[in-house]
């Protein structure tokens, strides 16, 4: 666990910015790399030091850029800016690495590695999407020869085949399949849940509405967002549209990290600047289909204890939340597992989440924490704490900050892999008998049902998992009762399962 020096090697961000463009023509729109460039630009501004301070970086970080594919995005976003840093650093695709990113420049500032980083990262599929559907191609530069200095966090694929095989290899099969177990735990019918989920994600569209960088501020009631319909279609049952991750935003924002001595010899006031106390990343057992439980995260669990005894903290001290919320499941499982119970009534996103703000692939998280400085310089005695999420559930990075300083020091904990118990063998393609599980449904545009996914636990702990698609299967799996009864799994072959009460 890293910690600092002394309180001139305390890490602060100082400066933060985000942008965002709705462009009716994609011809002659910027590039996401000229997008981060001028995100920088403006959070230089915002920390009161300008070009001085940005002149500094000697680390530039930007999460993967998924719209556009860069070699060193970086090298280019240096370049653009007159830029001479030291290294330039990236990671592997997850939700989770702005805040991996920051945790792991916070820890090198701690340590007197480094002095000045700056994280910044855009997606541009909005532009993208228009370019496709108007069949013109945009002449945005793109990848060279260059890579990153560094890359951080694992590099492993995200599914099985056996996952894959059964249509597990999306977020909207996954995460909904998470929903249904949690629906089971907290004992709702499909109805009550659904309303419950309607009202949760209400609070979200409301938060998105309090914030001036929200790509789309309309609050929508609770019935709006459950209810399916011409403008909120059936996407994966349980999941309207909704309550989906909005990924089609042209979005940057940029977060400037430096040691609270480089902040002062800067010129940047002092109520700018606000202190990272801890940070911490974990990741659960990697593959889905092995875990203990879906609808639980050990690693969240084991991460948030962790990062709030190295800030010397509990979980009622911190004032303001943002978890990730590519997917109403994913907000449920981080709380209750972070100690806020099943059914928090308490604000859980500053932003209004991936649905409303936006979901700019992985740099979301540069967003919620650029929106938390914000608000922590207006009340700088409170506690900010944000997390973000790679993969399925799969991989976690935590931040807590406030706008003044930590007790003893920046801590760092990377904790790797959280296991509570030896992973599940995961079967498919063979008969089985067991508990019903979990499930989910994933519809067609038109609304008619595409495919079910299923899983059972066998009697000796095994997971089977199943796909099918006839008719009496999926009236099986959206049944009121289907989860927790016992089950069965037929294989016909050349054929989906075929999956039949037992």
């Amino acid at each position: 666990m890293g910690m600092s020096a002394g309180p001139d090697r305390l890490p602060v961000i100082a400066g933060v910015a985000q942008h965002d463009r709705r462009p009716d023509d994609p011809l002659g729109q910027p590039d996401p790399c000229a997008m981060i460039a001028s995100a920088l630009r403006a959070a230089a501004k915002d920390s009161g030091a300008g070009e001085p301070l940005l002149g500094r970086v000697q680390s530039l970080r930007v999460p993967r850029v998924l719209c556009w594919s860069y070699g060193d995005p970086g090298a280019q976003v240096a370049e653009r800016l007159g830029l001479g840093p030291a290294e330039t650093v990236s990671a592997h695709i997850g939700g989770d690495t702005p805040q991996l990113l920051v945790n792991d420049a916070a820890e090198a500032i701690a340590r007197g590695e480094l002095d000045v980083a700056a994280i910044a990262g855009a997606e541009a599929l909005h532009t993208v999407s228009l370019a496709r559907r108007e069949g013109v191609e945009l002449d945005w530069p793109g990848d060279d020869e260059r890579q990153p200095t560094r890359t951080l966090g694992p590099d492993r694929p995200p599914t099985t085949p056996a996952e894959q095989s059964v249509g597990l290899f999306a977020p909207v099969s996954v995460y909904p399949l998470i929903e249904n177990a949690l629906r089971h735990r907290a004992g709702r019918t499909v109805e009550a849940h659904q309303r419950w989920l309607g009202e949760l994600w209400s609070r979200f569209s409301g938060a998105a509405g309090e914030n001036p960088h929200a790509w789309s501020r309309t609050v929508h009631s609770g019935s709006e967002i459950a209810d399916a319909s011409a403008q909120n279609r059936a996407v994966s049952f349980p999941y309207t549209k909704l309550m989906n991750a909005n990924p089609l935003v042209d979005q940057a924002a940029a977060l400037i990290v430096c040691s609270l001595q480089a902040a002062q010899e800067a010129g940047v006031p002092a109520e700018r600047c606000v202190f990272l106390h801890a940070g911490a990343e974990a990741s659960d057992e990697w593959f889905l289909s092995q875990r203990g439980e879906l609808d639980a995260s050990p690693a969240i669990r084991a991460a948030g204890r962790a990062l709030l005894e190295a800030g010397g903290r509990d979980i009622d001290e911190v004032a303001h939340l943002d978890l990730y919320s590519c997917f109403p499941s994913a907000v449920q499982v981080a709380a209750r597992e972070l100690g806020l119970g099943s059914e928090p009534d308490r604000a859980l996103t500053v932003t209004g989440g991936l649905a409303f703000a936006g979901g700019p692939g992985n740099n979301y998280v540069t967003h919620s924490i650029a929106r938390m400085v914000e608000i922590l310089r207006q009340q700088p005695g409170a506690l900010g704490l944000t997390t973000g999420v790679g993969w399925y559930m799969t991989k976690h990075a935590l931040g807590l900050m406030s706008g003044e300083p930590p007790r003893d020091g920046y801590r760092r904990a990377d904790l790797g892999e959280v296991r509570d118990r030896p992973p599940r063998s995961a079967v498919v393609g063979e008969p089985a008998r067991g508990t019903a599980e979990a499930c989910t449904l994933l519809f067609e545009r038109d609304g008619s049902a595409s495919y079910g996914v299923a899983t059972l636990l066998r009697d000796d702990g095994a997971r089977a998992l199943a796909k099918v698609s006839d008719p009496d299967s999926i009236a099986l799996l959206i049944d009121e009762a289907f989860l927790g009864a016992r089950a069965r799994v037929d294989c016909p072959p050349g054929a989906d399962a075929v999956l039949l009460a037992d």
